[in-house]
């Protein structure tokens, strides 16, 4: 999985996803790895692969999901700019990685990553916390798919998508959609019809405005943290 700064719902979204490393060893041995371009809809890794290489997103966005046995995809993560896919996994990748957009990657070997951690205890900190950080949100996932109303995951995932926008330093309120309406009905686990139900009720609500589908504003972000946290509204 990714090691992020976002959890699903009203937390934290997605922390597969690190996007602070130390400047130092990690950061060169980033400079120096291979650049892959992975085209739209084309996959960098799928479950079962070898894990020999941890990716750094440097542009574009990364869908990482599971099949479950009866075909349907429960995605797990979402990994932009800046965002590590790869880390946590042992031997063979356990989720399917794909390109939203055209993307590019830095590919950092597992083994080199390994001794530089062995040799830095401070990275070895970070990465601990950002490992925490994934768990944090794949509770948080889990709760918000099994008890969670429709209306209270859509608000929770737009606030992680603001905090998450906070944390780099950007504009809480605009967030970019670069995934389909699909792909986040298969991470909340709803279908596409009410995800945009959803979306339009917020809009009409006059707490959020959509602009050309991929740009929403976020016009009441304490009446939408209600509504994430289970009040009525």
């Amino acid at each position: 999985m990714l090691v992020t700064q976002t959890a699903l719902v009203p937390a934290n979204v997605t922390q597969t996803q690190l996007a602070v490393f130390s400047e130092g060893a990690i950061g060169q041995s980033v400079m120096d790895a291979q650049t892959r371009i992975v085209e739209r809809k084309e996959h960098v890794f799928l479950e079962g692969d070898d894990a020999t290489h941890i990716y750094k997103v440097e542009a574009g966005h990364i869908c990482v999901y599971r099949l479950l046995a009866d075909g349907r995809r429960q995605i797990v993560d979402f990994a932009y700019a800046g965002d590590f896919i790869g880390l946590g996994t042992s031997g063979q990748h356990t989720t399917n990685a794909q390109a939203s957009e055209r993307s590019r990657l830095r590919c950092i070997r597992a083994l080199e990553l390994r001794t530089i951690v062995r040799n830095n205890p401070k990275l070895a900190l970070e990465l601990y916390e950002a490992m925490s950080n994934e768990l944090s949100a794949t509770r948080e996932l889990l709760v918000s798919v099994c008890q969670r109303t429709a209306q209270e995951r859509v608000a929770g995932f737009l606030l992680a998508l603001s905090q998450r926008n906070t944390r780099r330093g950007e504009d809480a309120s605009c967030i970019v959609l670069p995934m389909t309406r699909t792909d986040i009905a298969d991470y909340l686990g709803l279908t596409i019809e009410t995800v945009s139900r959803m979306l339009n009720k917020l809009r009409k609500d006059g707490l959020i405005d959509i602009k050309q589908c991929i740009l929403i504003t976020l016009n009441d972000q304490d009446a939408l943290a209600e509504i994430a946290d289970g009040a009525c509204y």
